[in-house]
C-alpha cells in the first residue's frame, strides 16, 4: 500500500508540474530575468503549492504517526553549515544556468527531450560523485 500511495504522489506531482508549465526551462529562465521579459508563473506555483501544503503539514503534525507507514521521516540532521549553504548554492546555480530542478527534469526526460535527459543523467552522476566523496573519512 505505501508503494501505491509513494506513486500516486509523484504521479500527481508529476502531473501539476506539467499542467503548470515548470517543466520548460524558459519558464525558469524568465522568471529568474527580472530584469528583461519576467514571468511571474513560477510565483505562482510557488505559492499554490505553499497554499496547499501549508494546512496539510499542520494537520499532519497533530498525528502520532503517519497513515501509511510506521514512523515520520523527519531529517536528522538540522544545522545550517557549509555542506548545506554550499549544496543551497550549487542548487541555485544549476537551476539558474539550466532552468531545470530535478523534479520538473526528471518529469520532462519522460519526453526524452536530449537537453532534459542530459541533465537527469548529470543529476545522476553527481548523486553517485557525493556517494564517493561520503565515503571517505572526515
Amino acid at each position: 500500500m505505501t508503494l501505491f500511495v509513494a506513486f500516486c504522489s509523484g504521479l500527481l506531482f508529476a502531473i501539476g508540474l506539467a499542467v503548470s508549465g515548470m517543466t520548460e526551462p524558459a519558464r525558469i529562465l524568465n522568471f529568474l530575468d527580472v530584469a528583461g521579459d519576467w514571468d511571474p508563473s513560477l510565483m505562482f506555483v510557488m505559492l499554490g503549492a505553499v497554499a496547499t501544503f501549508a494546512p496539510a503539514y499542520w494537520l499532519t503534525k497533530r498525528r502520532e504517526r503517519p497513515k501509511f507507514g510506521a514512523t515520520f521521516q523527519v531529517p536528522a540532521r538540522r544545522a545550517i553549515d557549509a555542506r548545506l549553504l554550499l549544496g543551497a548554492g550549487l542548487f541555485g546555480v544549476g537551476w539558474g544556468l539550466a532552468g531545470f530542478c530535478p523534479g520538473p527534469a526528471v518529469v520532462s526526460a519522460g519526453t526524452l527531450a536530449p537537453r532534459s535527459v542530459a541533465f537527469v543523467l548529470a543529476m545522476l552522476a553527481g548523486m553517485q560523485l557525493l556517494r564517493w566523496v561520503d565515503r571517505e573519512p572526515r
